[in-house]
């Protein structure tokens, strides 16, 4: 199968690493240091499970070099979705399919605007990893892939992605609910990516805290009261589930405070953007991730500015 990667970070050079060791044939389009370390010396994913070394596969910056793809993995960061899916066009071709491995509940849909929902699909991933070099992704847990349609209509291209993931060793299932997934997972991110990059605390200090887990929980009934607005209820259980798998996940960093510690732009708006956006739109508060919208806003821009004086 023809597979390209639209976005070689942790979460692409992972799984299409993955791939391409199953024998696919990959394209995986980066940018900057990273993709000229790519081709100079191909992806390296270091991890206890095995780690694995791919060079063989064309690394670019030109969707256009690779042609047609039977497959997309999309997984830009969310703030790039829609000039991401404008710069599939030379990958698509009338049997493509697309899968978002994003954060997010939203970029689906966002990407089905410009390709169709008939072929795009929604994923929601389950992994520790992270970019520690140009070329070099440390994989520290997980790995799995839950994806679906609202719709589920296109239950042939579902299990053809399905069944290549599954030949490659990846753990894989499809949902027939796969927005009360995403917003499950949103009960994890939109509190824990705030405050780690906050407080610049790993999980381990965030559930050590009293004060930050109680603000923790608060930012979770925002997201539940968010979710039911759009007819998805998250029952209350949920909440002692999503502390109870962060428990074992030690001294992790969630992803914005990685990306923070990298001086990247950060995904407030795709965490607590959208959920303070939704309960305004019903006509109700948000306090807690306003409040978290508002200062990761600021330390964004901050950010950026300390960057661009470094560069």
């Amino acid at each position: 199968m023809r597979i390209a990667v639209m976005g070689t970070g942790a979460v692409g050079g992972y799984f299409g690493a993955k791939l391409a060791t199953a024998g696919h044939e990959i394209v995986f389009i980066a940018r900057g240091k990273h993709l000229d370390a790519l081709r100079r010396s191909g992806l390296r994913i270091d991890s206890a499970t095995g780690s694995l070394l791919v060079s063989h596969s064309l690394f670019t910056d030109d969707a256009a070099e690779f042609g047609t793809a039977d497959l997309v993995l999309f997984s830009v960061k969310s703030y790039d979705t829609e000039s991401a899916a404008r710069a599939l066009a030379p990958l698509i071709g009338g049997g493509t399919l697309i899968l978002s491995l994003q954060n997010g509940v939203d970029n689906a849909e966002r990407i089905a605007r410009s390709w169709g929902a008939q072929r795009t699909f929604a994923g929601v991933v389950y992994i520790g990893a992270q970019v520690i070099g140009p070329g070099l992704i440390f994989h520290s847990t997980g790995g799995k892939i839950i994806f679906g349609q609202s719709d589920g209509e296109n239950r042939a291209g579902a299990a053809l992605i399905d069944g290549t993931f599954a030949a490659a060793g990846v753990d894989c299932a499809i949902s027939e609910n796969i927005d009360t997934v995403q917003w499950t997972k949103l009960l994890w991110n939109a509190p824990f990516c705030a405050i780690s990059s906050l407080s610049r605390a790993n999980m381990k200090k965030i559930l050590e805290s009293e004060a930050l887990l109680n603000l923790a929980i608060d930012c979770m009934a925002e997201v539940q009261a968010a979710a039911l607005t759009r007819g998805i209820h998250l029952p209350r259980a949920l909440f002692d589930d999503t502390i109870t798998f962060s428990r074992g996940l030690g001294e992790f960093k969630p992803s914005m405070l990685q990306d923070l510690e990298a001086k990247k732009p950060l995904e407030y708006e795709a965490f607590n953007g959208i959920v303070t956006k939704i309960l305004r739109q019903a006509g109700k508060a948000a306090p807690v991730n306003q409040c978290f919208y508002a200062l990761l806003q600021q330390l964004d821009e901050n950010t950026r500015e300390e960057a661009a004086l470094q560069s």
